[in-house]
């Protein structure tokens, strides 16, 4: 990590030249842009799937709420689930994607501890994926197409989350989610884990930001248990295959929308452009199917996901 920052660092400072020449400097200039070109490629290169698992979790990395107000206009935030109660770790509402209504699903962590324990470090109890699955319904009803958020470690594990169902509300959603009629983009902002995040995660298009993670387990508990310790996450995250790139590869995504250069962190506004750009021209894509083709593409898109053709 030090090493990228390092390297972010003298990106910057060779911006901020390149800015500051004259005109007249034209070869000067054209030398340092390729100098930059150069700088980012082998900062690519280095970076390791370790050090986007340390990105996605950055304390300074935009949440849910933080697109919702850089992206959307008009949003009006609905609560409960109508059963039980309202889990603040799951936000959702109504909003426009410029001119275009939306329906608005996403996990949301907290900044400080305050904020943390409020939102149950984005962690989701049955109520919350109850909300969202009411929501995607209302979005049904009214012909909105839904946006889903992904930022979460995982779903709540404790005692009063499982009695209450938290399996059966994840199935649930898993089930019901293959079925909404209208078009679904999910969006996986920072971490995605396990079945907490799948529990959102059944949409036409599945986008995931440069520097985030989508994994059915953490590199820490992978480590806990194959190594019966947590000193080899590092090589965990490497086997897992959890990286934007390694997912869109294997086909689980469908797209990387890149992030600002150093990450999402350094940028909210950029990194909000850059992602809404990706929703606009996803959101597009899919407008133009019926409600039965949309179940369809839907339906086969996710039956892919894990064909392998190995030699006969």
């Amino acid at each position: 990590m030090k090493m990228m920052q390092d390297t972010d660092q003298e990106l910057q400072e060779l911006r901020r030249l390149v800015e500051q020449l004259p005109r007249e400097s034209a070869d000067e200039i054209s030398e340092l842009q390729q100098k930059i070109r150069d700088l980012e490629e082998s900062l690519k290169a280095r970076v390791t799937a370790w050090d986007r698992v340390q990105l996605s979790r950055h304390e300074s990395r935009p949440y849910t709420l933080d697109y919702v107000s850089r992206i959307f206009s008009g949003f009006r935030e609905i609560h409960g689930d109508r059963r039980y109660a309202d889990d603040k770790a799951i936000v959702g509402g109504m909003a426009y994607l410029d001119e275009q209504p939306v329906m608005l699903i996403g996990h949301q962590k907290g900044r400080n501890t305050k904020q943390r324990l409020y939102r149950n470090y984005g962690m989701p109890r049955p109520e919350g994926y109850r909300k969202a699955m009411r929501l995607m319904y209302m979005a049904e009803k009214f012909n909105r197409p839904v946006i889903c958020f992904i930022d979460t470690p995982g779903a709540y594990p404790g005692i009063g989350a499982e009695k209450r169902g938290q399996a059966q509300a994840i199935a649930e959603n898993l089930r019901s989610m293959s079925q909404i009629q209208v078009p679904i983009v999910v969006v996986v902002l920072g971490e995605g884990g396990s079945g907490g995040a799948l529990a959102i995660g059944v949409g036409d298009r599945v986008l995931m930001l440069e520097n985030s993670i989508y994994s059915v387990i953490s590199p820490e508990s992978c480590s806990a248990i194959l190594w019966k310790d947590q000193e080899h996450a590092r090589e965990a995250a490497d086997a897992l295959k959890l990286t934007a790139e390694h997912l869109h590869r294997l086909g689980v995504v469908d797209e990387v929308v890149k992030e600002p250069s150093g990450g999402a962190q350094d940028n909210w506004d950029e990194a909000a452009a850059l992602l809404k750009n990706a929703l606009i021209e996803n959101l597009n894509h899919l407008a133009d199917l019926s409600p039965e083709e949309l179940l369809e593409h839907r339906y086969q898109r996710f039956r892919r996901i894990g064909e392998y053709l190995g030699n006969s």
